[in-house]
């Protein structure tokens, strides 16, 4: 399956691995501005499964110097949403229609998203006219914990003529 999003990430793959990603994470920071201004960082990008990182800068810190609630619920609302623009055809629209985070603990240095979607789940968004999906996505610190436990809620509809 073809979309802008797909196109421009296979025009990509001529380049290396570290140039690909920081060319296609600049270009989702133009598009998305505050996805650019956090920083956050493509690491992998398919069909199936995407992988970003925040790292833990001034910027996106709190008052006790760890990344921030709203930069942990950003990067994994921004993986799921990438993954599903991978998927969902141009003539869709899609939104998110819930997002549920819970802080379990205190998060250390840089943060890693982790965006899953099974072949199910991507026949659906590819192939069906409208429909949602829950989205699990993992997010883990330095020290491989999970402070925040995700669920997203991603849905898609046909864009009206």
């Amino acid at each position: 399956m073809l979309n802008r999003m797909t196109q421009m990430v296979e025009r990509l793959n001529r380049f290396s691995p570290a140039l690909r990603y920081f060319l296609l994470s600049k270009s989702f920071g133009r598009v998305v501005p505050f996805f650019g201004t956090a920083g956050i960082r493509i690491e992998e990008l398919s069909h199936s499964q995407v992988v970003m990182t925040l790292q833990n800068r001034r910027k996106v810190q709190n008052h006790i110097h760890t990344v921030h609630a709203a930069a942990m619920t950003l990067l994994a609302e921004s993986a799921t949403g990438i993954l599903m623009g991978m998927n969902v055809p141009d003539d869709k629209y899609m939104v998110i229609k819930s997002l549920h985070v819970d802080f379990q603990k205190k998060a250390s240095g840089a943060m890693k998203a982790v965006a899953t979607l099974t072949p199910e789940q991507v026949r659906s968004a590819q192939n069906d006219s409208e429909g949602e999906i829950l989205v699990p996505v993992s997010v883990s610190d330095a020290s491989g914990n999970e402070p925040v436990a995700c669920q997203m809620l991603w849905a898609w509809k046909p864009k009206r003529a």
